[in-house]
């Protein structure tokens, strides 16, 4: 066991410690256990959105998929940064006006309806713990790596850790150790892809060439097809990966922590500059990986590539950049667990409890009770799940959850803010379509069932052929909305107009 390693842990665990302790005599409010009491500011939700987005299948399972699959591996890098054009232009204003903690209250500001705010918390709900798996199952692999301790043992420890920082920070200790995180993952990224480009003068062809014969693919790993054979599967994965972003909870959750739709807005552009230079930065990790550390060593050490870039680390920095590429890893894992956990909380203490169980008429200490049980709640199932998804690259786990966020939540969001025959029926029908067709078909697809033992869950021939079934899923959610509305014919005009000024404009008739 490296003591190097061990001290930085040590050092990242006290820090995130130190500020949920602070942050913790700060959050006593609803609103201050949601959403920061809404006192960011845009540079500060812009790092806080990139700490939250970069996620470990940003930087352990792209940089594996890229290692062991090249030119496929970085199509999650592109559709992870084209994501954010669809949350800046329409989803991030609108939601920031219309909302006030979570997804459920921006649909309710125009239905007012429990159903409809109850199948959006069990959809937020149901996304972040798809999300949350790959998070965990990303965490145990490192730690397995780096202590050489099960993996059961060190998916439980980040785990337990995680629920801490929720129990008692709330969003303001989250969105620190977001923000903390975010630095320190540029800066880690930064130097390894600088440590990279100096093998070869900082002349990419010569990576490029040298890279062709790196791997047992040849030339092929610089062209599509190595991971899906399919093209409809490549197809899928980017419809997932683009649109599932303006669908995930944890990530619309922010948009509350500010003041404004302006601010908003410039959280969101500082964000994107964050995370498209640093998904840039993943061709040097993956390519780098491939090169230095080999794509056997990387196999052996993880099956789905996950322990590449932590391993490039050692390769060209030694025991010290190892060292603190791992603390950096589990300090993103830490922080985007954090905000998973506090979006699910949230959907089942405020929506759930808060709103249909009491009927707003819970206390602010009730509300504050209440999210810190679903907390612990929602930390117990996912750490269950993520001990049987070990063998599944984190990236691909997480376009899952992507898929599932945008055939769910994206459909009902675009309606509700655009579309005037729009009503309760159609969003409840909306949410349910979308979730019910991509849960299904991934339960039926290649990685739950495969004739290869080992490869899935269970061994068998797959009933759905894609891997990501958002191509079919997606589709089926915006017309099973389309079809709800229709046919329940109900039109409320006067509070499609409401909603249409406050979410261009953010006004609220005063009190």
């Amino acid at each position: 066991m490296n003591m190097t390693v061990i001290v930085l842990f040590v050092a990242i665990v006290l820090s995130t410690l130190v500020i949920t302790y602070f942050a913790a005599k700060k959050t006593s409010t609803a609103s201050e256990f949601y959403t920061a009491g809404g006192g960011l500011t845009g540079w500060q939700n812009g790092l806080a959105i990139a700490g939250d987005y970069l996620s470990a299948a940003s930087f352990l399972g792209i940089a594996g998929a890229i290692a062991l699959f090249g030119f496929d591996g970085f199509l999650y890098s592109i559709g992870y940064l084209v994501a954010y054009l669809v949350v800046l232009f329409i989803v991030a204003e609108p939601l920031r006006n219309l909302g006030k903690f979570t997804l459920a209250d921006m649909i309710n500001a125009r239905f007012d309806a429990k159903k409809v705010r109850g199948v959006a918390a069990f959809s937020t709900i149901t996304i972040v713990i798809f999300y949350m798996i790959a998070q965990l199952v990303g965490a145990g692999a490192l730690i397995q790596l780096l202590f050489g301790i099960d993996y059961w043992a060190a998916v439980i420890l980040v785990g337990v850790m995680m629920t801490i920082y929720v129990l008692f920070g709330g969003m303001t200790a989250t969105s620190w150790v977001q923000i903390i995180k975010a630095v320190l993952l540029m800066v880690g990224t930064a130097l390894i892809s600088i440590l990279v480009l100096v093998q070869f003068n900082f002349n990419l062809f010569q990576l490029f060439a040298e890279v062709k014969t790196a791997t047992p693919h040849g030339a092929d790993f610089l062209n599509p097809g190595l991971q899906s054979r399919l093209p409809l599967d490549s197809i899928s994965l980017m419809i997932a990966l683009v649109l599932g972003t303006a669908g995930l909870p944890h990530i619309l959750m922010r948009f509350f922590t500010v003041k404004d739709a302006k601010t908003a807005r410039s959280s969101v552009i500082t964000a994107t500059w964050i995370v498209g230079i640093f998904y840039v930065l993943t061709i040097f990790l993956g390519f780098g990986a491939a090169i230095f550390v080999g794509y056997d060593q990387i196999i052996a050490a993880n099956p789905a590539g996950n322990m590449a870039a932590p391993m490039l680390a050692d390769a060209l920095g030694g025991d010290l950049l190892f060292s603190f590429v791992s603390a950096v890893a589990f300090a993103t894992i830490l922080a985007v667990v954090a905000g998973l956990v506090l979006s699910g909380a949230s959907a089942f203490a405020h929506d759930i409890y808060g709103q249909i169980i009491k009927k707003g008429q819970a206390t602010e200490r009730q509300q504050v009770l209440a999210a810190r049980y679903a907390s612990i709640g929602v930390s117990v199932f996912s750490i269950m799940l993520a001990l049987f998804a070990q063998s599944m690259n984190v990236a691909f786990l997480v376009a899952l959850a992507f898929c599932v966020a945008a055939s769910a939540n994206l459909p009902v969001i675009v309606y509700t803010i655009y579309w005037k025959k729009f009503n309760t029926t159609g969003a409840i029908s909306s949410v349910l379509t979308g979730l019910i067709s991509a849960i299904v078909l991934v339960a039926v697809s290649p990685n739950v069932i495969s004739p290869v033992e080992g490869a899935a869950i269970f061994v068998g021939e797959p009933l759905f052929g894609l891997s990501n079934p958002a191509i079919i899923s997606v589709p089926l959610g915006f017309l099973g909305g389309f079809l709800g509305t229709i046919i329940s014919g109900k039109i409320d005009a006067k509070r499609f107009a409401e909603v249409k000024v406050k979410a261009n404009t953010g006004y609220r008739e005063p009190a």
